[in-house]
């Protein structure tokens, strides 16, 4: 099961919701992620009844079309809880735009312009973190954009710190590339 309908499930936690609520509680949890399109939700929703784990409890108009309210059935507590209760296993490889572009320009150019690729992109990397902090001194900022800030915070730190490391290496690993 997808981790979107893990999310769906602990939104219905609360109790029922239509899917165009889910939508809207999703995007206000997760204000930094990418919206979830309706189209999802209601997919999921259909895999997630066809599966057990919600239940129609009822619709109604709301002064519009009707909508048909969704709750979490016994067995999707139980989803739930076996997923939050499962440990993330780390991802034996490490992938990422970044390190494939670090390569690639390992590969096809010379040191200094391969510096000068991982500079710029270390000065990205500073501008977001300033950003970001920024964000989090702002009394106006809700704790869900707080928490999202602090993920990514600690991943741009790893980033630069990688990116320094790498910086200091340039030269060695164009060698052992072109020998």
């Amino acid at each position: 099961m997808s981790t979107a309908a893990h999310v769906l499930l602990a939104l219905l936690a609360a109790g029922p919701l239509h899917g165009y609520d889910l939508k809207k509680a999703h995007d206000l949890r997760f204000p930094k992620a990418k919206p979830m399109a309706f189209g999802q939700v209601y997919a999921t929703l259909g895999r997630l009844e066809r599966d057990g784990l919600v239940e129609q409890t009822g619709t109604d108009r709301d002064g519009g079309p009707d909508r048909t309210l969704f709750a979490l059935t016994d067995a999707g507590h139980q989803a739930l809880d076996t997923w939050l209760a499962a440990v993330e296993t780390p991802a034996p490889y490490v992938s990422s735009d970044l390190l494939a572009k670090v390569v690639v320009a390992l590969l096809v150019a010379d040191p200094e312009q391969a510096r000068s690729w991982l500079s710029a992109q270390r000065r990205a990397h500073t501008a977001r973190l300033r950003e970001l902090t920024a964000l989090k001194a702002d009394p106006a900022t809700g704790l869900g954009d707080v928490i999202a800030a602090d993920f990514a915070l600690t991943h741009l730190d790893a980033d630069l710190r990688w990116m320094q490391t790498t910086l200091e290496r340039v030269t060695d690993l164009h060698r052992e590339i072109h020998g």
